[in-house]
């Protein structure tokens, strides 16, 4: 049982094909990564639209530093591209994409407080005695309210 077991082992080892993947930055490879970049992809994201493992994506980053300056560059060109697409829409009277530069480039922030000052002062108790006096009134001027007694009139105030 032994022997075959080891035998099995070593021949599924055997037959297992490896090739390791050299990770070098190619012309199409850096321009993979400025494509995905430019698109907005970052990370993992980034390597894997490039056609790469995030660790072979890092790997390389680590080892030619011009694999980072291609996706820097993508996000850039992106950048402007964007950026110019609303400053255009904005000198054309696009209110929304003026609001969006003044907010995002220049950190402007719209006012959002409002100020109210009222100075009037409430007296509960004149509160009170203008209700009674517009209670007295309107049973003085209502002809169905002057029938009644003066114990109801005390009862209904």
């Amino acid at each position: 049982m032994t022997h075959k077991f080891f035998w099995y082992i070593r021949h599924m080892f055997e037959s297992l094909p490896f090739a390791p993947r050299k990770v070098e930055a190619t012309e199409a490879r850096l321009h993979r990564i400025y494509e995905a970049a430019k698109l907005g992809l970052k990370g993992d994201s980034l390597a894997l639209a490039s056609g790469m493992l995030p660790s072979e994506y890092r790997q390389l980053v680590q080892l030619d530093p011009i694999a980072e300056m291609a996706a820097q560059k993508g996000k850039a060109d992106a950048e402007m591209e964007m950026s110019q697409c609303l400053h255009k829409a904005a000198r054309e009277g696009d209110s929304k994409a003026a609001l969006a530069i003044l907010q995002n480039v220049h950190g402007w922030v719209a006012k959002q407080s409002i100020t109210i000052d009222v100075d009037q002062r409430i007296s509960v108790t004149q509160a009170l005695r203008d209700a009674e006096s517009r209670v007295i009134d309107v049973i003085a001027h209502e002809p169905s309210l002057n029938k009644l007694t003066h114990a109801e009139h005390q009862v209904q105030r």
